[in-house]
């Protein structure tokens, strides 16, 4: 048996899927993966060095893990900038940058070298995952092409990388097998997957597929399971999925980040600013798929936002009608363009805002949650709590949107869906009877 590797995994989805391939190349070479900082051989932390607030996380937990532990090796994000994590830990082992599993993994076998065991060396067909057992998230690329002000993502991660469309199809099939019943997909710029690769042809189970967004969200509908779809930034090509939705294939649910409404806020963010045309895209989407959920965050309090223009957003929110939302007060990210841009605005103002912006947005998701009570609605079940079950409507991600309080006390597996009458709701959640 090879040695004890603790492992702590911070950040985004997209930064989880990466760890989920370090630990399952980690258990495919014989390593345990230990829970302890105590008796591991050294501990693999995979930061997140976004925002404030997670590279003061990331550090803290690599300063953690150095006292209890003393052998540490860094990746992820926070390590694309490895004077950060040198400057104030400068014994950890080693530090890379993000997707870097070959370079993780080096540094392992330099530092708690694997014991080759053919009888160890054994990893479930899914690999080892981070998530419940009946979902995951399927990362289908790297890297981000765009230039947004607010973001230094494409710094961090390069430009966009997407993988290969039979390799994606295969770990999705992989995951199915494994127990998997929904798939949520993810990477920086979802609906740009294959432009890298200027849609060329793949093959799955010897058919051809084109490396490009429609398709590939195609054959994920083939598989029989949830396919939920995230990070799409809008392109035209989007509307092309929507029937999908209305037909059953995938779900109906789109995450897209439209991180403001003020044409003029948009374009110093870089992002696309017809707004009308985005309202009426909606509107579209809804009349081909009245049953889709739209998910969006936002950004408030960006530099130079006037009392107008953050009024624009709130007239944009009351319009789009949006099911979930996030948002956030802008923080200024090392690195990032619009920190040089005049006018930032006060912390205070930011958070009297951001108030105001989710005082609204709670008050569109109560009114659209009610409009659910008295529905019969398939519920995927994700565990239990006392003398209840909790899961989650085909409208809803897991972790980031509202639950289904189920009030029963059968004994039902995750990963099961079933049906359920919905008796009340609240701003965030719904609460159920098993039919």
């Amino acid at each position: 048996m090879s040695g004890k590797i603790g492992f702590i995994s911070l950040g985004c989805p997209k930064a989880l899927v990466d760890s989920e391939l370090i630990l399952t190349q980690l258990r495919a070479e014989g390593y345990d993966i230990n829970g302890q900082y105590e008796d591991s051989d050294l501990v693999v932390i995979n930061t997140c060095g976004f925002i404030d607030e997670a590279i003061e996380e990331s550090l803290d937990t690599i300063g953690e893990a150095m006292a209890e532990n003393g052998k540490v090796i860094v990746t992820g994000c926070l390590g694309a900038d490895s004077s950060k994590i040198l400057d104030a830990y400068p014994q950890v082992l080693a530090v890379t940058g993000p997707h870097a599993l070959d370079e993780v993994m080096a540094a392992v076998h330099e530092h708690a070298p694997p014991v080759h065991d053919p009888y160890t060396h054994l990893i479930p067909p899914g690999g080892i995952k981070l998530t419940p057992r009946h979902y995951a998230y399927l990362k289908i690329s790297e890297g981000c092409n765009h230039d947004c002000t607010f973001c230094i993502i494409p710094d961090l991660r390069g430009g966009l990388v997407s993988r290969a469309i039979g390799d994606v199809m295969q770990e999705a099939e992989n995951l199915v097998k494994a127990g998997v019943r929904e798939l949520l997909i993810v990477s920086q710029d979802t609906s740009a997957y294959g432009v890298d690769m200027k849609y060329r042809t793949g093959f799955w189970n010897g058919r051809p597929l084109k490396t490009r967004f429609q398709e590939l969200v195609m054959a994920l509908g083939e598989l029989g399971i949830w396919v939920r779809l995230h990070y799409v930034y809008p392109y035209p090509h989007v509307d092309n999925v929507i029937p999908l939705m209305a037909d059953g294939k995938i779900l109906p649910y789109l995450d897209i980040p439209l991180q403001h409404a003020s044409p003029r806020i948009l374009k110093a963010m870089k992002r696309p600013a017809n707004v009308d045309n985005m309202l009426k895209r909606i509107e579209t989407w809804r009349d081909i798929c009245p049953d889709i959920s739209l998910r969006s965050t936002f950004i408030v309090g960006f530099p130079g936002e006037t009392d107008a223009e953050f009024n624009e957003l709130l007239d944009f929110i009351e319009a789009a009608d949006l099911d979930r939302v996030g948002a956030f007060a802008y923080s200024p990210v090392e690195g990032a363009q619009a920190n040089q841009l005049e006018n930032p605005i006060d912390p205070e103002l930011q958070q009297e805002r951001l108030s105001q912006f989710f005082e609204l947005q709670t008050e569109i998701s109560a009114k659209k949650l009610a409009t659910k009570v008295g529905r019969t609605l398939h519920v995927m079940i994700d565990g239990a709590e006392d003398d209840h079950l909790l899961g989650r409507t085909r409208y809803d991600a897991p972790e980031v949107d509202g639950i289904v309080v189920i009030n029963t006390q059968q004994n039902i597996n995750a990963g099961e869906i079933v049906q359920v009458k919905i008796t009340h709701s609240d701003e965030h959640d719904l609460w159920a009877e098993l039919l």
